[in-house]
């Protein structure tokens, strides 16, 4: 067996026949790697000391189809921008097979950039190094900072252009996720009124993520609900990180509660409920503030596709009752959404105040909203106004006063917060220590990621690999890391977009 070798274990390919297209990755004439990810090759049991080399890049740029894969680009559907799309699929992706990791979790292993496809409607199916590596630098923060995301395994130079604005360098992406199971592959075979295909594709979906529903009647239902809670708990999570994915499509929204597709996203800088970074999203659809409307309107589209299925499991399947009945059903997970959302938004907010006990939900979220409005109103960093105020927790207020235009308009916030946390333990010695676990000093600061991105494309990875460092460690603040936790320059702020990289 080659030391290159993957164990794969490819039940999409095996179970799903009909929901893809097999497909090779096209052939490039001079891969390199740019990026390994050991940690992640060791977790996913492969041999990262023979992927760290010729022979990984002949393999991560797709040259090298490993024994046992099984590469295919799988078909979905999407709404777009609120527009729905019957027929998307992967484009520039190929999903090369699954592996069972050392934890037991089945992860897909899969290509971005890797050439055309059958979905590729007239694109080249490439990708540029920036923004794969932009991919690396979010995902491994956003996995530092705890919240639910695939991951970049490699990234391969190809040697060869790819065209779009300008002439960049080519490269290849290589993804691991809980699976690639988006609404959209359900609105696919919906819009089609494939009732089998669609049966199929759900209860492979849970018996991938949901297996304790396999016998459950109501399974289908079931799902909805354990969807709606993973993202829930997600969208909380970007939050409360500051966090815009920028391009919150139906096809961008996984079944497994990972976030995906890492194209125009960013931070927020000055806290802006309004903010948007994404050149395409012109109109705002997908701003900071929108993100939980858009989490459950998209959970609406899934949940018109499973009607037919929980209908099934009730009595009288297929008549007008029971179609009645489950639009009832599933009415009422998504009418739960904003619930399990702000239960989730709001222990978040309870760990980045420093608060550990849930005396009055009502009060609390009343407290942090009163902060982030605070935050807004004086245009404060929204990361570094949570990191400053575990200062405060610890008695040092002048680092927090700084960021404020006003420093008055502090005065009276402060007193309802350590009257709240005098409620708990007015000695708790430990809270700026939690605080400071709950609010990063270092995030991927965007003009930060672009310095990175454009000494890459000149062929210098060491900013790209400083940054990188810097993100994996988002709670420690030391001299070292230091420039990685300024804002940037307003001027700069003010005109920062992002593009999604096709």
């Amino acid at each position: 067996m080659s030391a290159t070798a993957f164990t794969f274990d490819n039940s999409y390919a095996r179970e799903l026949q009909g929901f893809y297209v097999p497909w090779n990755p096209a052939r490039v004439p001079a891969p390199q790697l740019l990026f390994f990810n050991r940690e992640l090759a060791a977790e996913l049991g492969l041999d990262a000391d023979a992927l760290d080399g010729p022979e990984g890049a002949a393999v991560f740029a797709g040259n090298t189809v490993p024994a046992g894969a099984a590469p295919l680009a799988q078909a979905y559907a999407g709404h777009q921008f609120g527009h729905f799309a019957g027929r998307l699929g992967d484009g520039r992706a190929l999903l090369l097979g699954e592996v069972v990791d050392r934890h037991g979790q089945r992860r897909d292993i899969a290509f971005k950039g890797s050439g055309p496809t059958p979905f590729s409607r007239g694109g080249d199916g490439k990708a540029a190094v920036g923004p794969m590596l932009r991919e690396v630098l979010i995902g491994e923060a956003m996995h530092a900072l705890g919240i639910p995301t695939t991951r970049a395994l490699a990234v391969a130079s190809t040697g060869e252009p790819v065209y779009r604005e300008v002439e960049l360098p080519g490269a290849v992406l290589t993804r691991v996720a809980a699976s690639h199971l988006r609404v959209g592959s359900f609105e696919f075979f919906g819009a089609r009124r494939e009732a089998d295909a669609l049966r199929r594709l759900a209860d492979y979906a849970i018996a991938r993520h949901d297996a304790d529903l396999a016998e459950a009647p109501d399974r289908h239902l079931g799902l909805l609900r354990r969807v709606a809670q993973r993202q829930a708990r997600l969208i909380a999570q970007w939050m409360n990180a500051g966090f815009i994915h920028g391009v919150m499509n139906t096809d961008n929204m996984t079944i497994s509660g990972e976030t995906i597709d890492y194209g125009p996203c960013a931070f927020m800088e000055a806290h802006d409920p309004a903010a948007v970074f994404s050149a395409i999203d012109r109109g705002g659809r997908y701003a900071y503030a929108n993100q939980p409307l858009i989490a459950r309107w998209n959970l609406a589209r899934l949940a018109e596709t499973l009607i037919p299925l929980i209908a099934s499991g009730l009595d009288a399947p297929g008549s007008d009752a029971a179609i009645q009945q489950a639009v009832a059903q599933a009415t009422a997970v998504i009418d739960a959404f904003p619930g399990w959302y702000q239960a989730a938004l709001l222990q978040g907010q309870r760990a980045k105040l420093g608060l550990q006990q849930a005396l009055d939900d009502e009060a609390d979220a009343a407290l942090a909203q009163a902060w982030l409005d605070l935050l807004h109103a004086q245009g404060v960093d929204y990361t570094l106004g949570w990191r400053r105020l575990a200062d405060a927790a610890q008695g040092q207020e002048a680092p927090l006063r700084a960021l404020f235009g006003d420093p008055s308009a502090l005065d009276g916030w402060l007193a309802r917060w350590r009257e709240r946390c005098a409620q708990e333990d007015a000695g708790d010695s430990d809270r700026p220590g939690r605080m400071r676990r709950a609010n990063p000093f270092v995030i991927p600061r965007n003009h930060r990621v672009e310095e990175a991105l454009a000494a890459a494309h000149d062929g210098d990875l060491q900013p790209f690999r400083s940054l990188l460092a810097a993100v994996r460690q988002p709670w420690d603040e030391t001299p070292e890391l230091a420039r990685y936790g300024e804002p940037a320059p307003a001027e700069v702020t003010a005109c920062y977009q992002t593009f999604c990289g096709t």
